[in-house]
């Protein structure tokens, strides 16, 4: 899966760095950062970890790319070319725990699936793990909305 095609995030925010399978219902990514991401700049000083926040934005840019290439309203979704719609916009967040760290040099596990949809607001639980370890678990809504909604027109 080409992931600049699908997603409009680009770097420094753009945290996925492989897709590694997905279907319909389920889609399995990777990110591994590396040290110097702006994220982890100060946070901690010489114990640094990846926030809690820049976690939950990687499980909602994987939902984000299995909406894109399974439930996007116009085929062949191109994020530099498709106009009108904003695609995997947040909602919602029902629930977040957090197990562990996730720490610089780990390889981090994404996995979405697909709770429910309706139209174009989609449920999602999510986890990431390290090794088979549980980093965090959370549940939350993606919607397609219209490209003027998300720029406030």
């Amino acid at each position: 899966m080409n992931i600049l095609k699908r997603l409009h995030h680009r770097p420094p925010y753009l945290l996925i760095h492989q897709v590694i399978d997905h279907n319909p219902v389920v889609l399995t990514a990777l990110s591994q950062p590396k040290g110097e991401e702006f994220f982890l700049q100060g946070h901690f000083p010489d114990a640094p970890v990846v926030p809690g926040a820049i976690m939950q934005e990687m499980t909602t840019q994987a939902a984000g790319l299995l909406i894109t290439e399974h439930y996007s309203p116009v085929a062949d979704y191109d994020s530099e070319t498709t106009k009108g719609w904003a695609l995997g916009v947040l909602r919602a967040v029902h629930s977040a725990k957090y197990k562990r760290f996730a720490r610089p040099g780990e390889k981090l596990e994404i996995r979405v699936e697909l709770l429910d949809h309706l139209e174009n607001s989609f449920r999602f639980k999510a986890r990431i793990e390290v090794q088979g370890d549980i980093v965090m678990r959370n549940e939350f809504t993606l919607i397609n909305i219209s490209e003027d909604k998300l720029k406030g027109l």
